[in-house]
This record gives C-alpha cells, sequence and structure tokens, in this order.
C-alpha cells in the first residue's frame, strides 16, 4: 500500500462547485503531478460537497489542513509549487469562513 506525503481534495460535487469549474481544477492538478513525477508522493481525489457552496471550486491540502476557496484552472500550478513542494501557504486563496 502506498502512503502519501500530501493529500489534495478537490470538491467536484455540491451546489456550486460543479458549475464554477471544478472538474477542470481537478484535471489540472492531476496533469501537473503526473508530469512533475510526483504521483507517488502526492495524491488527487476528488472529494463530495465541502459544505462551502458559493466559494468554490473548494480544493484542501492535507496534512497541511489548508482551505483553498475560488480555486481556478491556472491557480493549480501555483499550490503546487507553493504549498505542495515548498511547504509555503497560498495567502490569496485561503478560505476564511
Amino acid at each position: 500500500m502506498t502512503v502519501f506525503d500530501k493529500h489534495v481534495f478537490v470538491c467536484t460535487a455540491g451546489k456550486t462547485c460543479p458549475e464554477q469549474g471544478s472538474q477542470a481544477v481537478f484535471e489540472a492538478f492531476k496533469e501537473q503531478i503526473k508530469e512533475r513525477g510526483l504521483k507517488k508522493s502526492i495524491r488527487i481525489n476528488k472529494a463530495g460537497c465541502l459544505d462551502q457552496c458559493g466559494n468554490g471550486p473548494m480544493v484542501v491540502v492535507y496534512p497541511q489542513g489548508h482551505w483553498y476557496c475560488q480555486v481556478s484552472k491556472s491557480d493549480a500550478e501555483e499550490i503546487i509549487e507553493k504549498d505542495l513542494i515548498a511547504n509555503k501557504i497560498v495567502n490569496r486563496l485561503v478560505y476564511m469562513p
């Protein structure tokens, strides 16, 4: 069984995330993780509704527990570079309930 260092959940369900482009965000993460050769250490998963409708697409990074809101396809690269690789939070996307 593979144990991942980091795990990314992209909300692709609920009332609004699908309409806000969450599938494209999910695909951008999957593609870039594969291209960078990080598939063995970072897992990208679709998530059910994260109960933050209207703030999406929502992305959650574990084990850090960082919640990101209104994530676009183009934001995936920044989250990968800063949060997943450099362990720095992407402040402009942080979800503040």
